[in-house]
Protein backbone atom coordinates (compact mmCIF):
# COMPACT_ATOMS: atom_id res chain seq x y z
CA UNK A 1 0.00 0.00 0.00
CA UNK A 2 1.55 3.48 -0.85
CA UNK A 3 0.71 6.38 0.71
CA UNK A 4 -1.86 8.38 -0.05
CA UNK A 5 -0.74 11.87 0.48
CA UNK A 6 2.75 12.94 -0.50
CA UNK A 7 4.09 16.04 -0.59
CA UNK A 8 7.46 15.82 -2.12
CA UNK A 9 10.47 18.29 -4.19
CA UNK A 10 10.77 15.29 -7.08
CA UNK A 11 8.85 15.52 -9.78
CA UNK A 12 6.37 12.75 -10.38
CA UNK A 13 4.76 10.24 -13.18
CA UNK A 14 0.95 10.04 -13.56
CA UNK A 15 1.27 7.01 -15.34
CA UNK A 16 2.61 5.55 -12.58
CA UNK A 17 0.92 7.08 -10.06
CA UNK A 18 -2.35 6.08 -12.01
CA UNK A 19 -1.06 2.53 -12.08
CA UNK A 20 -0.25 2.05 -8.37
CA UNK A 21 -3.85 3.46 -7.23
CA UNK A 22 -5.44 0.69 -9.36
CA UNK A 23 -2.86 -1.67 -8.09
CA UNK A 24 -5.03 -4.88 -6.36
CA UNK A 25 -8.51 -2.95 -7.31
CA UNK A 26 -10.82 -5.04 -9.90
CA UNK A 27 -13.69 -2.84 -8.82
CA UNK A 28 -12.73 0.26 -10.62
CA UNK A 29 -14.36 1.62 -13.61
CA UNK A 30 -12.87 4.80 -13.77
CA UNK A 31 -9.66 6.75 -12.82
CA UNK A 32 -9.68 10.65 -12.71
CA UNK A 33 -6.69 12.88 -12.67
CA UNK A 34 -5.99 16.19 -12.60
CA UNK A 35 -2.76 17.79 -12.39
CA UNK A 36 -1.64 21.38 -11.92
CA UNK A 37 1.02 23.04 -14.12
CA UNK A 38 3.13 26.13 -13.53
CA UNK A 39 1.86 29.23 -15.57
CA UNK A 40 4.02 31.75 -16.78
CA UNK A 41 2.42 34.18 -16.17
CA UNK A 42 0.06 36.00 -13.16
CA UNK A 43 -1.75 38.86 -12.98
CA UNK A 44 -0.72 40.18 -16.02
CA UNK A 45 3.36 39.68 -15.29
CA UNK A 46 5.68 37.07 -16.47
CA UNK A 47 7.17 34.74 -13.76
CA UNK A 48 9.89 32.85 -13.73
CA UNK A 49 10.29 30.91 -10.63
CA UNK A 50 7.27 29.82 -8.26
CA UNK A 51 8.48 28.54 -5.16
CA UNK A 52 5.90 26.75 -2.19
CA UNK A 53 6.75 26.18 0.98
CA UNK A 54 4.55 24.24 3.39
CA UNK A 55 4.19 23.94 7.35
CA UNK A 56 5.44 20.16 7.77
CA UNK A 57 2.80 17.51 9.57
CA UNK A 58 -0.19 20.18 9.35
CA UNK A 59 -0.26 20.23 5.38
CA UNK A 60 -0.79 16.25 5.36
CA UNK A 61 -3.42 16.36 7.89
CA UNK A 62 -5.47 19.43 6.17
CA UNK A 63 -4.76 16.98 2.81
CA UNK A 64 -6.07 14.14 4.39
CA UNK A 65 -9.30 15.42 5.87
CA UNK A 66 -9.92 16.76 2.24
CA UNK A 67 -9.40 13.04 0.76
CA UNK A 68 -11.18 11.61 3.67
CA UNK A 69 -14.26 14.57 2.94
CA UNK A 70 -14.07 13.00 -0.55
CA UNK A 71 -14.30 9.25 -0.11
CA UNK A 72 -17.36 10.06 2.41
CA UNK A 73 -19.46 12.60 0.10
CA UNK A 74 -18.91 9.85 -3.07
CA UNK A 75 -18.17 6.26 -3.09
CA UNK A 76 -14.45 5.69 -4.17
CA UNK A 77 -12.23 3.21 -4.40
CA UNK A 78 -9.16 5.35 -3.77
CA UNK A 79 -7.37 8.30 -3.68
CA UNK A 80 -3.96 10.20 -4.14
CA UNK A 81 -2.80 13.50 -3.49
CA UNK A 82 0.56 14.52 -4.84
CA UNK A 83 2.07 17.82 -3.55
CA UNK A 84 5.24 19.53 -4.61
CA UNK A 85 7.26 21.93 -2.42
CA UNK A 86 10.58 23.80 -3.45
CA UNK A 87 11.35 26.10 -6.49
CA UNK A 88 9.23 25.16 -9.75
CA UNK A 89 9.72 26.63 -13.06
CA UNK A 90 7.26 27.41 -15.67
CA UNK A 91 5.73 24.26 -17.20
CA UNK A 92 6.68 21.86 -14.43
CA UNK A 93 4.07 19.69 -12.45
CA UNK A 94 2.90 21.01 -9.19
CA UNK A 95 0.04 18.76 -7.78
CA UNK A 96 -1.63 15.36 -8.70
CA UNK A 97 -4.91 14.32 -7.70
CA UNK A 98 -6.10 10.65 -8.50
CA UNK A 99 -9.50 9.37 -8.00
CA UNK A 100 -10.81 5.66 -8.24
CA UNK A 101 -14.16 4.57 -8.49
CA UNK A 102 -16.66 2.08 -9.68
CA UNK A 103 -18.55 4.66 -11.87
CA UNK A 104 -17.03 7.68 -13.80
CA UNK A 105 -19.44 10.46 -12.04
CA UNK A 106 -18.47 9.93 -8.49
CA UNK A 107 -14.44 10.01 -9.61
CA UNK A 108 -15.44 13.57 -11.70
CA UNK A 109 -16.96 15.30 -8.59
CA UNK A 110 -14.45 14.15 -5.97
CA UNK A 111 -11.27 15.10 -7.97
CA UNK A 112 -13.01 18.63 -8.35
CA UNK A 113 -14.11 18.83 -5.16
CA UNK A 114 -10.66 17.97 -3.90
CA UNK A 115 -9.06 20.53 -6.12
CA UNK A 116 -11.31 23.08 -4.94
CA UNK A 117 -10.91 22.17 -1.41
CA UNK A 118 -7.31 21.71 -1.91
CA UNK A 119 -6.99 25.06 -3.08
CA UNK A 120 -8.40 26.94 0.10
CA UNK A 121 -8.09 24.74 2.66
CA UNK A 122 -4.11 23.41 2.29
CA UNK A 123 -1.35 25.09 4.16
CA UNK A 124 1.03 26.15 1.12
CA UNK A 125 2.45 29.47 0.84
CA UNK A 126 3.48 30.12 -2.72
CA UNK A 127 6.08 33.29 -3.51
CA UNK A 128 6.65 34.37 -7.57
CA UNK A 129 9.78 35.16 -8.88
CA UNK A 130 9.41 37.49 -11.56
CA UNK A 131 12.37 37.99 -14.41
CA UNK A 132 13.94 41.24 -13.16
CA UNK A 133 14.62 39.18 -9.74
CA UNK A 134 11.45 41.06 -7.67
CA UNK A 135 9.75 38.25 -5.68
CA UNK A 136 6.25 38.37 -4.53
CA UNK A 137 3.67 36.32 -1.91
CA UNK A 138 0.57 35.32 -3.93
CA UNK A 139 -2.63 36.05 -2.24
CA UNK A 140 -5.32 33.78 -2.34
CA UNK A 141 -8.24 34.06 -5.41
CA UNK A 142 -11.35 35.28 -4.82
CA UNK A 143 -12.46 32.38 -7.64
CA UNK A 144 -10.92 29.66 -5.51
CA UNK A 145 -13.07 30.46 -2.59
CA UNK A 146 -16.50 30.80 -4.87
CA UNK A 147 -15.67 27.31 -6.61
CA UNK A 148 -15.28 26.29 -2.84
CA UNK A 149 -18.45 27.36 -1.90
CA UNK A 150 -20.34 25.47 -4.87
CA UNK A 151 -19.36 22.17 -2.55
CA UNK A 152 -21.54 23.37 0.94
CA UNK A 153 -23.48 20.96 1.95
Amino acid sequence: MFPHICIQEEDFDLSTEAAKLREGHKDIGAVVTFVGTVRDINEGDEVSILELEHYPGMTEKALEKIRLEAHDRWHLEASHIIHRIGKMYPCDQIVMVAVASRHRENAFHAAHFIMDYLKTNAPFWKKETLPDGAERWVDARVSDKEAESRWAK
